[in-house]
């Protein structure tokens, strides 16, 4: 394979892989109209994988293997039933690239079906090692636009005409309050928080002129960012965690600061002119079938009360939105010092001098603890179960590889999507190998220190540890270092006897006194909030709530129809958040224009 691959790099040109993308394509066209067995075998390895990103089924899954790809043609109904497949002049060309440690060809396509135009991923390896025949390894298929529905951008953006040129008529910011007052309508969606989720997936309804209003329980969009530790940044660089539309000037920093994040998402508001009502809680909710609608109850900070009747709302309360107390642990009562979540914690300034104990040792653990540290106090981690520790560059970024290969942000964000699971875990095996290696002298200094390690299910690394159960890990930006220098101490949590009032007690007897307890113990799954607001009843219908469900290969409930109508999810990074904005919008849109069934 890498000599016939190679051979095609050295040419003058992309026109060898070109012609193979393309022949590849217009078999497959030829393909799915007929769904003959026979031609699936000709265009498939036997390892194969199609992910759809409701292009082709309106669905958000992913398939392995000759039979299933196969089913899934047989399965197309004509309003999806692709055709005018094409390589467009404005994507990156096709190329030669590692994938998981397989070189490929990779190749961005476009193509139409009678509702909608989409793009789609190729990548294709030769039969055998020097063969002059492709088959498929991947594909990837992508709804971007409903015909008829399409965004407004571009040459489609708003005229402006209806307050630029009536001088007696209201002006552009009446009519913004008149929209975000809802006073004589309701939203059609109502999105439930303000941070990367929330303002990604209403940014994308907008564009397609679904009517939404986004609740923040804060005072301020962007106090999810803000109100947290002192010295908080973004763990993963700047060119990967843009907002759909509204990129960060090139002028930014690598690493995000909290508040400048928090900042630039009120300025994001008013930019992309989102109804945005903060100091609002969502009370309760309750889905009237007969009606396909949902009666739900909010309040203000102020006590002001308003029933509202969306037709959709969308959950975008963060992987997790409800702290986890360590209720488990009966003694924790004795202690008679300060105990506050890591939620709570700000800035380490008023322990100086003082003694810390850290519960937790994810990313919030380690953080708080440095920030106690570099306060003054004296600070001690007490570890409940293995953690992954990468060092924050190199080893941490290695998985946004990509976003630094050359194509654009766009294509680069369709490239990620149309990593299948069973392939983003090899990857990320592999990835993970290679941090071990770069960050081996730091691992061996953790473990002498007492600290334990892991690396994930199957070695699968931190990314998976997030996806799976959206924590478990570290990106050491210092705090890993203190521990190995003896600065910071790390006790294993089964070593504890008992807390006491003025600390802990060891099994060894030994005493450790402490003035403040920070518990950074996670928080509880978006499932525990789905009931609190909307009942059993709901979350039973709804299931499971992230972490991956193996038959479709997706992450569960997410960006996708639910168990119960009219009641979706969205979280994640903000990469993930941006790509997958898209998906579940033109869901909403498709259903409110009566091309879907909810």
């Amino acid at each position: 394979m890498s000599q016939k691959i190679d051979s095609m790099r050295n040419s003058s040109s992309t026109e060898p892989w070109r012609e193979q993308v393309a022949q590849w394509l217009l078999m497959f066209e030829e393909c799915v109209s007929s769904a003959k067995p026979d031609t699936v075998r000709d265009l498939f390895h036997e390892d194969c994988h199609w992910r759809d990103l409701l292009a082709l089924t309106w669905q958000v899954k992913t398939v392995s293997g000759l039979p299933n790809i196969l089913s899934m043609i047989q399965s197309l109904i004509p309003d999806t039933q692709p055709y005018g497949f094409q390589i467009p002049q404005d994507h990156a060309a096709p190329r030669s690239v590692l994938r998981a440690g397989v070189e490929v060809i990779e190749a961005i396509f476009c193509f139409e079906t009678r509702v909608g135009r989409s793009l789609g991923v190729i990548r294709l390896t030769p039969v055998t090692k020097n063969s002059d025949q492709f088959k498929a390894w991947s594909l990837l298929t992508k709804l971007e636009e409903i015909k008829g529905f399409e965004e407004r951008l571009g040459d489609n953006r708003p005229s402006g005409e209806a307050y630029s040129r009536d001088f007696k008529g209201p002006n552009w910011l009446d009519l913004r309050q008149i929209e975000v007052s809802y006073e004589e309508r309701s939203p059609s969606v109502v999105v439930i928080g303000a941070g990367q989720a929330g303002l990604s997936i209403a940014a994308r309804l907008r564009q397609l002129k679904v009517d939404t209003l986004v609740v923040e329980k804060n005072e301020r969009v962007g106090d999810n960012w803000r109100n947290r530790y002192h010295s908080l940044t973004l763990h993963n660089q700047v060119q990967v965690n843009h907002l759909p539309y509204l990129p960060f000037p090139p002028t930014w920093p690598t690493y995000i600061p909290k508040d400048k994040l928090a900042g630039w998402f009120e300025t994001y508001v008013d930019a992309m002119e989102l109804n945005v009502w903060t100091n609002t809680e969502v009370e309760r909710g309750q889905y009237r079938h007969e009606k396909q609608r949902w009666s739900i109850e909010t309040r203000t900070s102020d006590g002001r009360q308003r029933t509202l009747k969306p037709q959709h709302i969308v959950m975008a309360t963060g992987v997790s939105g409800i702290p986890h107390l360590p209720n488990d642990i009966q003694s924790l009562a004795d202690f008679a010092g300060t105990i506050v979540h890591s939620e709570e914690y700000t800035h380490g300034t008023a322990w100086q001098g003082r003694k810390a104990l850290v519960l937790g040792t994810g990313n919030s653990g380690h953080d708080i603890a440095q920030d106690l540290h570099a306060n003054g106090a004296k600070v001690t981690m007490i570890q409940r179960s293995p953690t992954m520790v990468v060092n924050i560059e190199p080893s941490a970024q290695l998985p946004y590889a990509l976003y630094e290969e050359g194509p654009s942000l766009e294509d680069c964000d369709l490239l990620a999507a149309a990593t299948p699971l069973k392939v983003l875990r090899k990857t990320h095996q592999l990835v993970t190998e290679q941090a071990k290696e770069l960050d081996k002298p730091l691992l061996d200094g953790l473990t002498q220190a007492g600290f334990v390690l892991d690396y994930g299910t199957d070695n699968t690394g931190w990314q998976f540890k997030y996806l799976e159960r959206g924590g478990g890990y570290y990106f050491n930006v210092g705090c890993s270092d203190l521990i190995v220098n003896g600065q910071i101490r790390v006790i294993q949590y089964r070593d504890i006897d008992q807390f006491i009032a003025s600390g802990v007690k060891l099994n060894n007897e030994e005493t450790l006194d402490a003035d403040l307890l920070v518990t950074a113990t996670g928080y509880k799954g978006q499932h525990h909030l789905v009931t609190h607001l909307f009942g059993q009843d709901v979350a039973a219908r709804c299931g499971p709530i992230w972490g991956f469900d193996e038959e479709n290969q997706e992450l569960r409930n997410m960006w996708m129809r639910t168990g119960q109508p009219g009641l979706w999810f969205i979280a994640g990074s903000l990469a993930q958040c941006r790509i997958f904005s898209k998906t579940l919008a033109l869901q909403i849109k498709a259903i409110n224009e009566g091309l879907l069934s909810s």
